[in-house]
Parts: structure tokens; sequence; C-alpha cells
């Protein structure tokens, strides 16, 4: 005898269901601004009063331990700062110091200490925390403050090009555990973001330039005019012009924040991400390399790579493929790795795994971004390998040329 999986209810019963859809609104203030902790600058006291709270706040502070060797007097500025302020503020703890660089979102250790740190000094859902420092460390104190009371405020003070144009000025924290990027995180909007820019003189040649790369991703599938302003100024940009790389990083991330307010996804809930144009082969280099290669310089790669599959596609002419990158090159960003002819057990190349953890990620059809004509954008859902791996080759031939 057959049964049905779900017997019909009987004539006395209601089925029903009760449908839930409600909207969360998010707001936060994205400043630009130099020596945010100098004496008399109210920027960083007013962000934290900013909803007219009838209190004083409580701040527990993080400070990038590169930030810190390049700024020895920047934890006693901060600490005049409180002082200054101290009607409006008050540090929890004096500023702490975690190590920089990638390596810091591979360690859970550092999350679970900051955890405990706040937990501890007892901060609750209406205290602060904050941070100075590169994408990681911001990645790093803003995961764990999302964890602690299912969320606490978190304002992030960006001090790489990188994490002032891109990195820190979102809405996502992530830790590269897994033996993948990000594989660990949370959607958690900061409640502000300082973008000082006196931080960004003391930065290495290869962090100063690395946050060009996400201006060119942007610029390239968004903003014809500005990708003319980077190809312009590129060698401007190698040089370390100030002026230059102000304009770079407030366009940079304009065009970001822009495209998560009016995308109509910003907690990526869809399988779609234009934002990481280049990054899958990028995420893969930066694995593959332990996380030694800088983010900027594994994207650009990146991009170089999918902007060549784009002109072999016919969405890109031979003469826009050759300004990106000579734009590229210009700024000192390179347009191959090594790591591209690192072959697969199957003989492919090993970088086109990224592929695969892309689609993974965001789950559904694999999604690619791809210039359409500079300035433009089209999604792809399929690819053709080959033409990815002669892709390769001619980077190869260009970068030893």
């Amino acid at each position: 005898m057959m049964r049905d999986a779900l017997p019909p209810s009987a004539p006395h019963e209601r089925e029903g269901v009760v449908h839930e859809r409600f909207t969360v609104e998010f707001d936060y203030p994205v400043w630009f601004t130099r020596d945010v902790f100098a004496p008399g600058n109210r920027l960083f006291p007013a962000t934290l009063a900013r909803l007219g709270e009838p209190r004083r706040h409580r701040v527990l502070l993080y400070l990038d331990s590169n930030v810190a060797a390049a700024h020895p007097g920047l934890a006693a500025r901060i600490a005049a700062c409180a002082e200054e302020f101290r009607d409006v503020f008050q540090l929890a703890a004096p500023p702490a110091i975690i190590p920089g660089g990638a390596c810091a979102k591979s360690e859970m250790e550092v999350v679970r200490d900051i955890m405990t740190t706040i937990g501890a000094l007892r901060l609750d859902r209406q205290s602060f925390v904050a941070a100075v420092g590169g994408g990681a460390v911001l990645d790093v104190v803003g995961f764990a403050a999302s964890l602690v009371h299912r969320g606490l405020r978190f304002v992030r003070l960006p001090s790489t090009t990188l994490a002032q144009g891109d990195a820190g000025i979102g809405v996502k924290n992530g830790m590269d555990i897994h033996g993948r990027k990000n594989f660990a995180g949370t959607f958690a909007p900061p409640f502000a973001v300082l973008n000082d820019f006196a931080l960004l003189p003391t930065l290495t040649d290869r962090d100063w330039i690395g946050g060009v790369a996400e201006a060119f991703k942007v610029a390239i599938i968004k903003d014809a005019e500005f990708f003319d302003f980077l190809a312009r100024r590129a060698r401007d940009l190698r040089g370390r012009d100030q002026a230059a790389m102000e304009t770079t990083v407030r366009r940079c991330a304009e065009i970001h924040l822009e495209h998560i307010r009016t995308a109509g996804d910003p907690f990526e809930l869809g399988s779609a991400r234009p934002l990481d144009f280049g990054h899958w082969a990028g995420h893969q280099l930066e694995v593959m390399t332990g996380g030694a290669e800088g983010h900027g310089q594994a994207v650009a790669a990146g991009i170089a790579l999918d902007s060549y599959y784009a002109m072999r596609t016919g969405r890109l002419t031979p003469l826009e493929l050759d300004r990106i990158l000579a734009a590229l090159r210009d700024c000192g960003l390179p347009v191959y790795h090594p790591l591209f002819a690192v072959r697969q057990p199957d003989g492919g190349p090993a970088v086109f795994a990224g592929l695969e953890q892309l689609r993974e990620h965001l789950g559904g059809l694999l999604t690619i971004t791809l210039p359409d004509g500079i300035g433009r954008k089209v999604e792809v859902h399929t690819v053709d390998l080959r033409l990815y791996e002669e892709g390769i080759g001619a980077l190869e031939e260009l970068a030893r040329a």
C-alpha cells in the first residue's frame, strides 16, 4: 500500500505559516582626516559620542605592531587624547599591541585572547573596541568584537592604503583558517571608520602600492574616468606622491561604499561578488604562499589574468588590455606571479583551484566578474580554462620582457 510522504490534514485542522520579514538599517560614517589623535582634534571623541548618549564611553583599543613600531609615540598620544577628552571617553586599559600582517588572520588564539580581555574588563554592548592597523588586524579585532555579546561597537582606524580604500571600510570580518582565505568570519558593520592619512607615509613600498591594486579593480569594472586617473598618475603613485595617493584612496573607498549601499546584497546572500574581480586567483596565490605574498600584489596578478581572459573572449580590446597591463606595471604592481607556473596532479595550473574555492565560498553557480570594456562589468558562469592557461603564458612572457 502506498502512503503519501506528508498525509493530508484532517478537515478540522488548519495549515499555515508565519512568514517573518523585516529590515534592519545600518549607518556608519567613513571619515578622511589627518593626525586623528593630535591635541585638540575632536574627531575621535565626537565619533564615539555621535549618537548623543549621556554617558562616558569605555574604549578598549588595539594597535597593530607594525604601526606601533613606525609611530613610537602613538600609544602616548592616544592616552593623552583620552585625558584631554575624559568627559567623553576613558580607556578601559592601556592600548594593547597585537601582531600585524597577514599572519595575524590565521591565529584563532589571538581572537580568543581579545575576547577574554573584553570579558575581564566587563565591556558591555555600548562599550567600544577600536583598532589602529592594517586590514588583517582590523579583521581579527573586529571578528572578536562581533562575537562578544553578539557584537560590541567597533571603530576601525585603518593604517594602510589597502585598508583605507577597501578592507577597512566594508561590513566584513574574516579569518584565514582551514587553508582558505576568509573561511571564518562575520558580517558586522563598524560603528565608524576613521582614515588617518598621516599613517601612510611610513608604509613600506609594498604596502604603500598594494592598495592601488584595489583601486584598479573598481576602476576597471566601474569607473573609466578613475582608471584614466590611475593610468595617468601611475608613476606618481609609485614614487609615493602623497596627494595622488590620498585622491586614489578616497575615490576607491567611495566606489566600494557606493556598491555596498546600492547593489542590494551587502551581506552577500547571492552567488555573485562583483568587487572580487581578480580575486579568485589573487586569493589562491595568497594561500599558496602561506600569506607571504601581499594581498595587493596577488590581486594585481589576478586582475591581469582576468583582463587577459576578457580580451580573449571579446570583452576588452587588445588596446584596452595593453593599457591595463601598462598601468599596473607603471605603478610597480605585478602582472604575473611565478606560482602561476605550479601544476596540479592533473597537469593544470594549481591556481585554478581558486575557481572552485570561490564557487564554494559563495554557493550556487560559479560567478566570475569580468570587465566589459573599461568602466563596465559582466558576470559569467562558465570559463574556458584553456584561455586562462594561454593567458598565464602570455603574462609570463610580458613579465620576462
